[in-house]
């Protein structure tokens, strides 16, 4: 799905998926047309590994059924990418041993956005988003 909000604001895809396992290949999908669509190929690799993590954290950890995922064009170089869900438990940086099976999620979020990720509560749950960059540090 397409939206395009008020004037001034910016156009993104997004779409609402339910909180399983196979949503995060739906997301990732999402997220390679909108880039390919509007000509920034260079971010797919990254948008699609930062978007499994951000579902994967939801899928694991979120309370309600549905996720909202959402692939917005902030302007010619840059991208956000960022997933809603229902539960107000904010998600937290680990620090792992290199023997552990997760916990690495953010970790890599972070690297691949360069730092530039956060999260958003909302009074019903929270957004949790990335921005990526054409050019790093943007």
């Amino acid at each position: 799905m397409v939206i395009e909000t008020r004037a001034g604001r910016k156009l993104a895809y997004t779409e609402t998926l339910p909180r399983t396992p196979g949503s995060a290949r739906v997301a990732r999908r999402l997220a390679s047309s909108a880039l390919r669509i509007w000509g920034l190929d260079e971010l797919e690799d990254a948008a699609q590994v930062v978007i499994a993590e951000l579902m994967s954290n939801a899928i694991t950890h979120a309370k309600r059924q549905a996720v909202r995922v959402t692939v917005t064009r902030l302007d010619r170089r840059r991208v956000r990418v960022a997933v809603v869900d229902l539960s107000r438990e904010l998600p937290r940086r680990r620090h792992v041993g290199a023997d552990a099976e997760s916990g690495r999620g953010l970790t890599i979020v972070d690297t691949l956005s360069g730092g530039q990720w956060g999260v958003d509560p909302l009074p019903w749950g929270k957004r949790v988003w990335a921005e990526l960059s054409e050019v790093p540090g943007e």
